[in-house]
C-alpha cells in the first residue's frame, strides 16, 4: 500500500494522552485503517523524548510507555530511514522561512517532497502548509 499522509508528532502524542484527546487525532487514528502514513526519520525520538520527559513528571507509568510503543508498531506508519544532505538544507530552509523548528519543518519538508497531505494539530505548521499549498488531512 502506498503511503497516503505524513502525521505529525503532535496527532500522534495526542493518542497517548486523555486530556489531550480530540476528534481529528481521533478520525486520524481511524484513517490508518485504510492508509499507510510516513514520518521523518526523527520521529521516533520525537516520541522517545515526549514519553520520557511525562514519566519524569508522573504523567505516566514506565508501562504506559511501553504499551503506547506498542501501539505504535502495530500501526502502518513508516519511518523514513535516513536524512540526506539535500533534505536536512531544505528542513534548515524551511524552518527559517516558516518559523518552525526543525523538528517541525521536517514533517512540511517529507509532506513536500512526497506530495502528501499533512495531519498535524500544531498551528504554526499548518499555516507553513497552508503557505506551501499542502492539503491538510481531513478525516472527518
Amino acid at each position: 500500500m502506498k503511503h497516503a499522509v505524513v502525521i505529525d508528532n503532535s496527532v500522534v502524542m495526542s493518542w497517548c494522552f486523555e486530556d489531550e484527546a480530540n476528534q481529528y487525532a481521533d478520525n486520524v487514528l481511524e484513517y490508518l485503517r485504510y492508509v499507510r502514513a510516513i514520518v521523518p526519520v526523527i520521529w521516533p525520538l520525537e516520541v522517545g523524548n515526549v514519553l520520557v520527559v511525562a514519566e519524569r513528571k508522573s504523567r505516566l507509568k514506565y508501562i504506559d510507555c511501553i504499551q503506547f510503543w506498542e501501539l505504535l508498531s502495530e500501526l502502518p506508519i513508516d519511518v523514513e530511514d535516513q536524512i540526506s544532505e539535500k533534505v536536512m538544507r531544505n528542513v534548515y530552509t524551511l524552518a527559517r522561512e516558516s518559523q518552525l523548528s526543525t523538528y517541525d519543518a521536517s514533517y512540511l519538508e517529507l509532506a513536500i517532497r512526497k506530495n502528501l497531505p499533512l495531519a498535524t494539530l500544531d498551528k504554526a505548521l499548518l499555516r507553513a502548509a497552508r503557505k506551501f499549498d499542502i492539503e491538510i488531512v481531513d478525516p472527518s
